[in-house]
């Protein structure tokens, strides 16, 4: 019976070589993203509210990026794993397009709306705190970091086109070079050091927007440079035409997860602008659990992509026994690494809120929430790792209904109705809202048993 589950040495091999590098940059990522938290959250309350509002507000474009590029990383890896290069160049012009139209929308709502989305998280009580001084940081944040969605979004583009293809060691190396960019830019710009103006909050928005720069022209310069390695970029940009039936197709499949990311995206602001409503403090806190959350998910996150990258590939060459049987054993991977991160993520609890420069009742809000948090991670680890095997087979109208819709008809409506009609505490709702997934991870479980997910997109294409 363990053998279903459990992997040979052979497979356990292959998966660290492709988790390795995505583990490694996701973890400098998300720790140096710690920092760069700690940093801001010297400077008060106000600036680490501000930061985090108007990222809960850039959420949704970057995961709007990350649904459309998903749809067409769908077909990307199934090319590959069949070895057709050309219907891999294909799908790169395809995101291309892609980018260069979702930025220009984002750019737009945000110049126009963005201080309005700002001024909707601060209207719970202030805590002492100055929530005018929170919005005008916030909004002077946001504006800066527009000028780093195009350079995100293009080295988005790259990196999940080189992993498609199981290259994941130039992204990591890319990403790791741009966050310590980010890092150093933090110390300088924020404190003003070696001759720099303190910038504050401003500065660790310039710091990101540089580093998005310098990821971009790292991972540009290497992939063109070694396109006998990487031939599905070769001659990538000398055409732009994408075949029509293609475009239809990646549309179809992908239209789903672009509509997926966005409104689960927007759920989760939602659920934050929600969680407002309890005060400035439990804003910093939600903020630094959120970022200690990120650090200790940086496996959950890669799991997803091994999900895709290796049961899409065996899709692709036709194997579907064995893209079962790979996703089933991956499943149980994750979750048993996750039951032990999760009591790693407790233990630390008391830890986390000590970095930071806030009050005690910050600190020990901060602490119950990492609790809860540790708690209900292998509940959220599950349905992360459904939610890709689900996608890797092009059923992506399911996974919007598995994501999007449960999202907004279970958790923003029960943070809603706790918030505005209870007299609960930020404690006791965020619990609930961590915890109502249970319902979403026995979904996941009947619709993994069926196998009605395994499909062989890229002939259905042809």
């Amino acid at each position: 019976m363990l053998h279903r589950y459990i992997g040979t040495k052979q497979f356990y091999r292959s998966v660290l070589t492709l988790l390795i590098p995505i583990v490694i940059q996701q973890f400098i990522s998300s720790f140096v993203s710690l920092l760069d938290n700690v940093m801001v959250g010297s400077l008060g309350t106000e600036a680490i509210s501000a930061a985090s509002i108007a990222n809960s507000v850039l959420m949704v474009h970057m995961l709007a990026v990350f649904g459309g590029l998903s749809g067409a990383s769908i077909f990307g890896a199934q090319f590959f794993g069949k070895g057709d290069m050309e219907g891999m160049r294909s799908t790169f012009r395809f995101k291309v397009y892609f980018i260069l139209l979702c930025t220009l929308v984002a750019v737009t709502v945000y110049i126009l709306f963005g201080s309005s989305f700002i001024a909707s998280f601060l209207q719970g009580e202030s805590n002492g705190g100055d929530l005018g001084l929170t919005e005008k940081l916030g909004t002077g944040y946001l504006r800066i970091m527009l000028w780093g969605l195009l350079p995100f979004g293009f080295a988005q583009i790259y990196s999940g086109t080189l992993r498609e293809a199981g290259k994941t060691t130039a992204p990591m190396v890319a990403g790791i070079i741009a966050i310590l960019t980010n890092l150093f830019l933090n110390w300088v710009l924020i404190y003003g050091h070696l001759g720099a103006p303190a910038l504050g909050v401003e500065g660790a928005a310039i710091a990101t927007v540089v580093s998005r720069y310098v990821e971009l022209l790292v991972i540009v310069v290497h992939s063109h440079r070694h396109t006998d390695r990487y031939r599905f970029l070769a001659g990538a940009y000398r055409s732009l035409k994408v075949p029509a039936k293609l475009i239809a197709r990646i549309t179809r499949t992908g239209l789903p997860l672009l509509v997926n990311e966005i409104l689960w995206s927007l759920g989760m602001t939602f659920i934050n602008q929600f969680y407002s409503s309890r005060g400035l403090n439990a804003v910093a806190a939600l903020n630094i659990t959120g970022t200690a959350w990120n650090l200790f998910c940086v496996i959950m996150f890669a799991m997803g992509s091994a999900v895709s990258i290796m049961v899409g590939q065996r899709l692709g060459a036709g194997k579907m026994e064995e893209a079962r049987d790979v996703d089933r054993k991956l499943i149980f991977l994750t979750e048993v690494i996750h039951v032990a991160i999760g009591l790693i993520m407790i233990l630390c609890s008391p830890l986390v809120p000590k970095l930071y420069n806030v009050g005690p009742e910050v600190q020990d809000l901060t602490r119950r929430l990492l609790i809860i948090a540790g708690c209900a991670l292998p509940v959220h680890s599950f349905a992360h790792v459904t939610y890709f095997t689900i996608r890797s087979g092009g059923r992506t109208v399911i996974t919007f209904f598995f994501d999007a819709v449960y999202t907004w008809v279970i958790t923003v409506l029960l943070a809603f109705l706790l918030t505005r009609y209870t007299d609960l505490d930020i404690l006791r709702i965020y619990f609930c809202v961590q915890f109502i997934d249970v319902i979403k991870l026995v979904i996941g479980l009947l619709m993994l048993r069926s196998d009605f997910w395994a499909r062989n997109v890229v002939n259905d294409a042809e």
